[in-house]
């Protein structure tokens, strides 16, 4: 919530009406609509990519119902991003969809599957590529979105892998030591052994970066077949047993506010959802 001006003097008061919309700040208010991070608009408005009724914008500015506000000279319809209350879903996504908003191979999205929102967008935390499934996040918070994704917070993905024979404990130990791929050095955190007793055998990965399709491409670098790949788990959220594919959970507030503390978010900082509405989808 935006902190309100200090108090003015006892006399200004009796002649002054207080002001009833003081505004938010331009960054807080772009960083809920997934805009960018704080940290990043604020690097904008530093460089004078933001104007506010046509003038450029400074730190510390501060935004109010009718402003016309635009970023790199395009217009920016920030009022629906108004507070509102934080909702996240986990999406078990199948293989098959992608996850973009629109697909040029007129592919199934993932954002045709969720429930409409009236006054924002989901944004997913990170990707899944077509070929993997597992839990996806969603949220319409685009601050929280940010800091999950983030480098800097390190947030652990891990995977469920099914792997074509035997895997030496000397390839496992290199990859958790850390392999040259094209776009620089990657590892597994960690590699445990599930279940299999045939050709196929199911290992759980860990890895803290979300580099395009990097679980199959540090398999692939040492010649082993991946037939299949489900993310399992995103930080500290886990995908359900029972959450079939093509379902969701939308998280409590409960859950939501071990979401926020992950994050280092204060939960002050968005309204808490009341009641979800959604609780899982009936596919």
């Amino acid at each position: 919530m935006a902190k309100l001006p200090p108090s003015e003097p006892t006399s200004s008061r009796k002649t002054q009406a207080p002001d009833a919309d003081p505004g938010e700040r331009i960054q807080k208010v772009l960083a809920r609509g997934g805009i960018g991070s704080r940290r990043e608009i604020e690097g904008w408005i530093t460089e004078g990519r933001l104007k506010l009724n046509g003038a450029t914008v400074t730190l510390g500015t501060r935004i109010k119902t009718g402003d016309y506000l635009q970023v790199n000279d395009r217009v920016v319809n920030w009022e629906k991003f108004t507070v509102q209350p934080t909702r996240v879903l986990l999406y078990h996504k199948p293989t098959g969809e992608v996850v973009t908003r629109r697909d040029p191979e007129g592919r199934p999205v993932v954002f045709t599957q969720l429930p409409s929102l009236v006054a924002s967008r989901w944004i997913a935390v990170g990707r899944l590529d077509i070929n993997t499934s597992g839990l996806l996040l969603v949220t319409n918070n685009g601050e929280l979105a940010n800091r999950l994704m983030h480098p800097s917070t390190q947030v652990e993905r891990e995977y469920a892998v099914r792997l074509l024979g035997e895997i030496p404990d000397a390839v496992m130990a290199r990859l958790k030591q850390g392999v040259e791929l094209e776009d620089g050095i990657a590892k597994f955190d960690d590699i445990r052994f599930y279940a299999g007793e045939g050709a196929n055998k199911w290992y759980y990965v860990t890895v803290k970066e979300g580099r395009n399709r990097l679980v199959r491409r540090l398999w692939e670098s040492q010649d082993i077949v991946v037939s299949r790949l489900m993310r399992v788990r995103y930080g500290p959220v886990v995908l359900p047993e029972r959450l079939k594919a093509h379902s969701f959970h939308e998280l409590d507030a409960k859950e939501l506010a071990l979401l926020f503390e992950f994050a280092g978010l204060k939960e002050e900082e968005f309204q808490a959802p009341v009641k979800p509405d959604v609780k899982k989808s009936n596919r």
